[in-house]
């Protein structure tokens, strides 16, 4: 690969449609403030690098970011690109990953609002995570030991795993469908409201009004923590371990809990005959 290294880039797409090229310890910043610096560009390393300019990375294919910084003037880095691999990078700038495919991001600390919308195959490892919206509209993702904090996440999601990770999130996976989460904590009003095919393994659901309106719901092994009007309308099979504030009018199917401070059945606009197990000790 041809080598660029120690220089510093400010005007408007100043690497522009490179290829086979490995971009270090390059800063990209400066008065003439110019955007898309590495757009279109093909078989790329960007290693040790500092950005500081709108739309970086736009329409890239096969690249690998490394041990670099994007900063809060890095609007929209990524979008339009493919099969990339972001490592040990901070990205801070807004919109950062768009109508993407097949990323991997992996050991990277990142804060921006609306992450990953309309995204296929990405997955996420020791990661942690800031983003008002995380993942709106996408698909087929994988997050394991990723540490996440936000608002809306995960809506209109399909085919995602998710294990050994703490969310602490609101109105998380409404809408979404083919849900998998493992072994980890999810915190927040509102969960997972009409989703479908949710499976919760092993985890602890904390908050308020939790998983309403789900079809093909499945809680295996789970605990729960402030979760009060849980499962209104919703067709479920959960097995919870410990106490649950309050059930209401569930639709279908059969909750196992050792405790609950109040079965809710009334005002339904619906028939209701899930079964509400008290296990015996």
């Amino acid at each position: 690969m041809e080598l660029i290294e120690n220089k510093k880039y400010d005007e408007e797409r100043a690497l522009y449609n490179i290829k086979d090229t490995e971009v270090k310890k390059c800063i990209f910043a400066g008065l003439k403030d110019g955007e898309s610096v590495l757009k279109e560009t093909r078989n790329i390393i960007v290693n040790e690098c500092k950005f500081s300019l709108r739309y970086p990375m736009w329409h890239v294919q096969k690249y690998k970011i490394l041990n670099s910084h994007l900063d809060d003037k890095t609007r929209a880095s990524l979008w339009y690109s493919n099969d990339g691999e972001i490592k040990d990078t901070t990205i801070i700038g807004v919109k950062a990953l768009r109508e993407c495919n097949n990323t991997l991001i992996e050991n990277c600390n990142i804060d921006s609002i609306e992450f990953g919308w309309k995204t296929n195959n990405t997955e996420m490892k020791n990661t942690k995570i800031v983003s008002e919206y995380i993942f709106l509209d996408s698909k087929n993702i994988k997050l394991n030991k990723v540490n996440f904090k936000g608002k809306y996440s995960f809506q209109y999601t399909e085919n995602i795993e998710i294990t050994n990770s703490a969310l602490d999130t609101k109105d998380a996976f409404w809408h979404s469908k083919n849900v998998t989460v493992k072994d980890s904590i999810i915190k927040g009003e509102y969960l997972a409201w009409f989703s479908e095919g949710l499976t919760l393994i092993n985890c602890k659901i904390i908050g308020t009004q939790p998983l309403c309106y789900c079809k093909n719901l499945k809680l295996i092994n789970c605990e729960t923590e402030g979760c009060d009007l849980s499962f209104e309308y919703s067709e479920v099979d959960a097995d919870i371990k410990g106490n649950i504030i309050s059930i209401k009018n569930p639709k279908s199917g059969v909750i196992k809990v050792d405790s609950v401070d109040e079965i809710i059945n009334e005002d339904s606009i619906m028939e209701v005959k899930a079964q509400v197990i008290i296990k015996e000790k």
